[in-house]
């Protein structure tokens, strides 16, 4: 007699389409569940999935009232609605994978935690939203009988900073798709660019890496070229101010297949920031053959092992210099570029679904 299948309902309520890398997550590792033959999924979404429902998660959508781009309406439905509607559906486990879930526990219950920069650094969230984040955080971790973190480094967060104990959380990290991690032919690019991207937050550190743009002389100056804003973007007064509007692209929210174009080009992408509970640009870029320069803090070494190179991110010269190291070598791009194929090709989203299949069935048998 085969075994019962469990039963996973899987919090959707935040998803739009236009949010990153919780995204990223959801789109990655949902179709590579679908191998598992004892699990069966149903997701609880909003209006946008009503109206569109994905491709990509392997199984019925049942919706709440709720668009995901309100976060009031999404923030209530987390703590409030999504417990009940799991519950309802039949649900062993209520897995949400986007930071939040809800403040009581009505079934077995795994959040990912991709990272609670609201509470490690709550001056980088703007709009006077870090306090209602933080509360939201803080209920959706205590609830929780399992924690999957992206990585050690928000693992330790999460027990530091939250309380939960080490023993209650898996970390798992996140992936890229085999089928990217190709060796990529090298086009022409005219003029070198370097290539970022990412939301517009502070610790995204876009202002340091512009005023780094500044410490490359002039003759050999590549292109920045930086994707991920929506609407007037609040980089462009910088560029400005510092003279850089021959050598800066502000591209704003591009395509998946914009994006792999961009990486298939560039001579570099160079990653800034100040804090990550990840990283995953790093291994998509390597997953494209880009050479990657980034910044040197304890979760990028988790990700980009010895095959990205490091700088200072909160120096410009120290950035400048690391910027015209590689971009001024095709030789070391070439070789960087090598080494990253390689470690992107150990990260895959059928790892990290296989990963996180394994906790739902410790949950089940001690359920």
């Amino acid at each position: 007699m085969s075994a019962v299948p469990i039963r996973i309902a899987v919090d959707l309520v935040f998803y739009t389409g236009r949010k990153g890398g919780t995204e990223s997550y959801a789109r990655g590792m949902f179709p590579a569940l679908a191998a598992h033959d004892d699990l069966r999924f149903v997701g609880i979404g909003n209006r946008e999935l009503a109206e569109q429902p994905p491709d990509w998660f392997p199984g019925e959508i049942v919706t709440l009232p709720v668009s995901g781009d309100n976060r009031v309406a999404w923030a209530a439905a987390e703590m409030l609605a999504v417990g009940p509607r799991a519950l309802a559906t039949g649900a062993d486990i209520l897995h949400c994978p986007s930071n939040f879930g809800p403040a009581v526990r009505l079934l077995p219950t795994v959040v990912t935690v991709h990272d609670i920069l609201p509470i490690r650094h709550p001056e980088w969230v703007p709009g006077g939203r870090s306090r209602g984040v933080q509360a939201l955080s803080k209920a959706s971790v205590r609830a929780a009988s399992r924690i999957i973190a992206d990585s050690q480094a928000s693992a330790d967060d999460v027990h530091q900073l939250l309380g939960r104990p080490m023993a209650d959380i898996d970390v798992i990290h996140l992936g890229v798709n085999p089928v990217d991690a190709l060796e990529r032919t090298r086009e022409p690019a005219g003029r070198p660019y370097v290539l970022a991207g990412g939301n517009r937050m502070p610790h995204k550190n876009f202002d340091k890496l512009l005023e780094a743009w500044t410490f490359i002389p002039a003759a050999e100056r590549p292109k920045l070229i930086i994707t991920g804003s929506h609407g007037d973007d609040p980089l462009r007064p910088v560029v400005e101010r510092l003279g850089l509007t021959d050598d800066v692209e502000l591209r704003g929210w591009v395509t998946a297949d914009e994006l792999a174009d961009l990486y298939d080009r560039a001579s570099a992408y160079a990653f800034p920031t100040l804090f990550e509970g990840f990283g995953l640009p790093v291994l998509e870029a390597m997953a494209r053959g880009c050479p990657v320069v980034g910044s040197d803090i304890p979760v990028l070494h988790e990700v980009g092992g010895d095959d990205m190179a490091y700088f200072d991110p909160r120096e410009p010269a120290a950035i400048a210099t690391s910027v015209r190291k590689v971009v001024s070598d095709v030789d070391l791009q070439t070789a960087m570029a090598a080494a990253g194929l390689k470690r992107a090709a150990t990260f895959t989203w059928q790892r990290t679904a296989d990963a996180t299949a394994e906790v739902y069935r410790r949950m089940a048998r001690t359920r």
